[in-house]
């Protein structure tokens, strides 16, 4: 009886215990555990998703998980200018484009800005003309290259071939229309947004930006209901008709659909990936170090198969950009088409050679490792959203279109149609911060007053060799006929390094083996390009930094 007694006491303990632990993850998935209330009712409150997994790997991308590595020189400085001394860095998990952009995906760049942006119209002309890349960079006084001057961009023999002769600005404004377009896609396979309406109802005036459909969706697509309220599940969400009782309308950040940006790395996410440190971990530690983006300290394959086989496009030696022909050849002179070399640990092709990269940063000789060891980048312009006088989210209009002229003379477009306008952020925007007190931050502790020997605002030093980074200061001007007039700047400058030059990384086919190394760090200026630096985007993760479950879990 006892026995019997003992039994039902501990199936009933079970079972409680079973309950509960079953209202427990309902309260998780159903219930509010901070008020009760239901969490996604069909009476309303509060909506939310509940069962979000992960992030979706964009177009184009792999995942590469974070950590800690060394970042900077681990091979002698040959160069001897003490620009990448060690340090030790972490960066969050983030996705990295498999190869660098290639000419066919910019090219599909330009055709959409020469559809909704005709340059016929002189209100859009420089829009697509200021994307275009210079295919001029190809050319040399004592070099005959005109067949890549013409071809290499265009022709469908090059269409795998990494974009060249692309500025750090297109690159960024690339990156921004990437995201854009892949967003949109995102939105009409969930239903929201009307189906093919990204061929047939896009024009200057009815672009899609993810920015601005986020927090005006009302004036996405120009304002357009319905693209907008006209997708596949319009009948389903309710918005297709009765308006005043429709539920969840537009996708939300809190949704999880939408992806974070398309952009350039910063320099450490680059570097990391790059090394892909990955493939020599032992458990909590590193097996020593790595030169390049493989095992070994050589360029060539020791591998059996391909033995004597070089691992990377370089130029090998004076007048050798790819070795004898038919033999120990590294299968270019110029560019090669994309995954003609095995991928790093990390999965990324061509982190060494092929073309050097443009990563986000502005250039200084020093990392700031002191003051930042975490996620580390130098180039914040922090920036909020223009507001009208009525509240709302100031819209560039297709006649307001915002342009930059840069030193060179070129015109560039830097606000399109459709996107929200942006300011700088003011003192009411810092009052009593601490981690911030200004919208510039490119030179900060490294260009700033406080940094220099003469302590006085730059912008009021009257003798321009006082300052910390005397670089050369170019401008046009146009005159009545549009003709463009340089400004030739003939002042005595000390440096060429300044705020808007841009840290480039991996050596090319125009490079030594010595620039192969991940650690090894370039600049120039953000508004020219070359034949030798082409780039490839990143995105971050948000939510777990594995995508491993079990590592992640936590009971």
């Amino acid at each position: 009886m006892r026995t019997n007694v003992a039994f039902k006491t501990l199936f009933a303990i079970a079972i409680g215990a079973s309950l509960f632990s079953c209202n427990n993850s309902r309260d998780y998935k159903n219930n509010s555990r901070a008020t009760g209330w239901d969490i996604n009712s069909k009476e309303g409150g509060f909506q939310y998703k509940t069962d979000y997994k992960e992030q979706e790997t964009g177009p184009g991308l792999v995942f590469v998980e974070g950590g800690t590595f060394t970042m900077g020189r681990v091979q002698d400085d040959v160069m001897h200018d003490w620009n990448n001394s060690p340090t030790q860095q972490h960066v969050q998990s983030f996705y990295m484009d498999e190869t660098e952009v290639t000419n066919i995906m910019y090219m599909e760049y330009l055709d959409w800005l020469k559809n909704v942006f005709p340059p016929s119209e002189e209100n859009y002309k420089n829009i697509y003309s200021g994307a275009v890349p210079d295919t001029l960079v190809w050319r040399n006084r004592l070099g005959f290259n005109e067949t890549m001057v013409n071809n290499y961009l265009r022709h469908p023999a090059y269409s795998r071939y990494p974009v060249v002769g692309v500025n750090w600005i297109q690159a960024t404004e690339f990156s921004k229309w990437r995201t854009n377009r892949v967003n949109e896609l995102q939105l009409e396979k969930e239903g929201y947004t009307k189906e093919g309406a990204r061929y047939t109802d896009v024009s200057a005036g009815t672009t899609f930006d993810t920015e601005t459909y986020l927090n005006a969706p009302t004036m996405a697509y120009g304002g357009n209901d319905s693209i907008t309220r006209g997708g596949k599940n319009a009948d389903k969400l309710g918005t297709a008709k009765d308006t005043s009782n429709a539920k969840n309308i537009y996708i939300q950040r809190k949704d999880g659909v939408l992806l974070p940006e398309y952009r350039l790395p910063t320099e450490a996410e680059w570097e990391y990936a790059a090394l892909g440190l990955v493939g020599i971990r032992n458990y909590n530690v590193y097996r020593g170090r790595k030169k390049y983006p493989w095992d070994g300290q050589y360029t060539r394959s020791g591998d059996v198969k391909r033995q004597g086989d070089q691992l990377a496009n370089f130029k090998q030696g004076d007048g050798d950009y790819g070795g004898i022909a038919g033999w120990s050849d590294d299968g270019a002179d110029i560019t090669a088409e994309v995954k003609s070399y095995a991928a790093n640990d990390h999965g990324l092709y061509d982190m060494a050679g092929n073309v050097a990269e443009w990563v986000a940063d502005v250039y200084r000789p020093i990392v700031d490792d002191e003051f930042n060891d975490f996620n580390y980048y130098r180039g914040n312009v922090y920036t909020k959203n223009a507001i009208n006088d009525d509240g709302t989210v100031k819209i560039v209009a297709p006649e307001g279109v915002v342009y930059d002229t840069l030193s060179s003379g070129r015109i560039m477009a830097r606000a399109l149609p459709g996107e929200i306008a942006q300011v700088p952020i003011n003192e009411k925007d810092t009052y009593l911060r601490t981690n911030f007190n200004e919208s510039d931050n490119r030179n900060f502790r490294d260009g700033d007053k406080s940094s220099t020997r003469y302590y006085e605002p730059f912008n009021e030093i009257s003798n321009p060799s006082k300052r910390m980074y005397n670089s050369p200061q170019f401008s046009t001007d146009t005159d009545s006929t549009g003709a463009i007039k340089p400004n030739y700047d003939e002042t005595s400058r000390t440096t060429m390094i300044s705020d808007e030059v841009r840290v480039y990384k991996g050596g090319s086919w125009r490079d030594r083996a010595y620039w192969l190394d991940p650690s090894q760090r370039r600049y120039f200026p953000q508004d020219m390009a070359t034949d030798y630096i082409g780039f490839r985007n990143a995105m971050s993760r948000v939510g777990s930094k594995s995508k491993d479950k079990n590592k992640t879990a936590r009971n």
